[in-house]
């Protein structure tokens, strides 16, 4: 199966490139600009920031698991507050729930530009927005496993009256 875009890096001793093809590909990478190929590429940090609170907007308006994400990212704050957890375990906890959202607005985005460029059903389509969805799946268990671990002993003790 051949690739859609040609590749161009030079290689040395087998399928691995070598350092002409590792400077050409950055080179190539540099000297594209996205104003050339994107009417909406933002010059204004304030738009970005706008851009993204839009998007977070979007997610939650029609995105029901953010929403569910959203309740059980307040349920999480509010038993760390009533554990008293540590500030290394507030750090863990933060990453976590960072990551899960972060696979959640990735998957929504990758379903989105599935949706716009495969209208009509591919297999192809299907695979990359289920393993889109694999991620988002990975990181809740995940971030259950990292929930057991941190509050686990903390609620045990508390629910022991200890």
């Amino acid at each position: 199966m051949t690739s859609p875009m040609p590749d161009s890096r030079s290689t040395t001793g087998g399928s691995r490139p070598g350092l002409a093809g590792l400077f050409e590909d950055v080179g190539a990478n540099l000297a594209v600009d996205p104003q050339a190929y994107s009417p909406l590429v933002s010059t204004s940090r304030l738009a970005s920031l706008r851009y993204a609170l839009a998007g977070w907007l979007y997610m939650l308006r029609y995105q029901k698991n953010t929403r569910i994400q959203a309740v059980a990212s307040i349920g999480v704050l509010l038993v760390g507050l009533w554990l008293q957890i540590s500030a290394g375990e507030w750090a863990v906890i933060v990453l976590t729930v960072t990551m899960v959202w972060m696979a959640e607005f990735i998957n929504a985005a990758i379903e989105a530009a599935v949706n716009l460029a495969s209208p009509q059903i591919h297999p192809m389509a299907k695979v990359g927005k289920d393993v889109a969805a694999a991620a988002v799946l990975l990181g809740a268990v995940s971030s259950v496993l990292v929930g057991i671990l941190i509050f686990g002993p903390p609620l045990l003790a508390r629910l022991q009256g200890g």
